[in-house]
């Protein structure tokens, strides 16, 4: 690689890091909230990539175990500078709510009284606008006619019936079926071609590595006694068998950490409301609970043991299938399954627009003016995310504490 090509892409590592970093520090609201700044960020204000293969890679990752919106990261900083682009993406996204959460196990960080349930009241309100503006973005583009359109409106219908990720992943399944049947006919242009830097052999290397991990390590702690190992086996197993994302995980990380004795039942619920109160991805309750484990390994070390442990079974599922999506998206069936697939994609999202992102946040009409207020900044001024989310997130403040000072 010449000198002027290292420099480019340390440039580019530079960027996807710095863009993923402030994403980490603003991105409240959960995995759906996320994909809505996602879009924003890299569709609308970047252009790192259309609207068209943006929506191919969530339905991608909505299929897949693991946290979603990580992986919809992880692969936008490959594609954008490579294999360290993935990694600054991945380390920038995560790093942030991560640190919080090791903090606040160690007690150095509490969000009580008046001024902090404004504040976390305010970025769900955030959260509104994001999401309200994703879904409408993407449903100008990926729901432009009565088929697709219908397939959005399928989704939510199976969303609502079936509960959790079986309905997320079923709903998206009927997406696809639909549009093999319903989309044929718009499926005659050839997808946009996707740099994504990872060989075949690289994919088949990293599906080997996920199986010989999910079947090694149970075997290597029936044979080793090690704390250490049970840790890992217990963090890549919860991380492995999850669909649907953080709030799924945790009935699989309470049996592997509660149950055995590791962390109270009063440790894990009172980190869990930590977790609800930062940016970022859910899974970095994986760090909270790597500190306060017992017995060792604990602390940082644990934090950072069981962290790697939980995102790396998604991230390695990723990269096995990545070199082969340029292939499939080519295909005239595959294509038309996609557009299904995509509007149904729209259909989830806006379901979770109404819950939990809506219900959870609109209590008042003070909090849909502001709520409205955040979704005009975004899709009229296009003003940045970080920045709607210090403007939105300051006005639930001032509504939480006038609403004391009235009392």
């Amino acid at each position: 690689m010449t000198q002027q090509a290292m420099t480019e892409t340390a440039g580019r590592v530079g960027e996807v890091f710095k863009a993923f970093l402030l994403l980490g520090l603003t991105s409240f609201g959960g995995p759906i909230a996320h994909l809505g700044y996602f879009r924003t960020e890299f569709v609308a204000r970047r252009k790192w990539l259309d609207e068209q293969a943006y929506a191919d890679l969530v339905a991608l990752c909505q299929f897949l175990p693991g946290p979603a919106s990580s992986q919809v990261g992880f692969a936008l900083g490959l594609m954008r500078a490579g294999p360290w682009g993935a990694a600054a993406a991945w380390l920038a996204f995560t790093l942030p709510s991560a640190l919080v959460l090791v903090l606040f196990a160690y007690g150095a960080a509490v969000m009580e009284g008046p001024v902090g349930r404004g504040i976390i009241h305010g970025l769900k309100i955030v959260a509104v606008a994001i999401v309200a503006h994703a879904v409408w973005g993407m449903a100008k583009n990926l729901c432009p006619d009565r088929q697709r359109a219908t397939i959005a409106l399928v989704a939510v219908l199976i969303v609502v019936l079936v509960n959790g990720p079986l309905g997320q992943v079923g709903g998206i399944l009927a997406g696809g079926l639909a549009g093999i049947w319903l989309c044929r006919g718009h499926a005659t242009v050839t997808a946009s071609h996707l740099y994504l830097p990872v060989s075949r052999t690289a994919g088949g290397a990293a599906l080997v590595l996920f199986v010989v991990l999910l079947a090694g390590l149970p075997l290597l702690t029936w044979g080793i006694t090690s704390q250490t190992l049970e840790v890992m086996d217990a963090f890549y197993r919860a991380g492995a068998l999850v669909f649907g994302g953080g709030h799924v995980v945790l009935p699989l990380l309470e049996a592997e950490v509660v149950q055995s004795g590791w962390v109270s039942s009063d440790a894990f619920l009172t980190g869990y409301g930590a977790a609800q109160a930062v940016p970022g991805p859910l899974f970095t309750f994986a760090a909270y609970l790597g500190s306060v484990l017992e017995p060792a390994p604990n602390g940082l070390v644990g934090a950072i043991i069981a962290l790697l442990a939980i995102f790396l079974p998604g991230m390695l599922l990723l990269v096995a299938i990545l070199p082969f999506w340029n292939t499939f998206r080519q295909l005239v069936a595959a294509q038309a399954l996609m557009r299904g697939a995509n509007a149904a994609v729209v259909g989830i999202l806006g379901a979770a627009l109404y819950h939990p992102v809506w219900t959870s946040a609109i209590l008042d009409p003070y909090d849909f003016a502001l709520a409205l207020t955040g979704f005009v900044l975004l899709s009229i001024w296009k003003m940045p995310a970080w920045a709607v989310v210090l403007i939105v997130g300051t006005g639930g403040l001032a509504i939480s504490l006038l609403s004391v000072a009235a009392l």
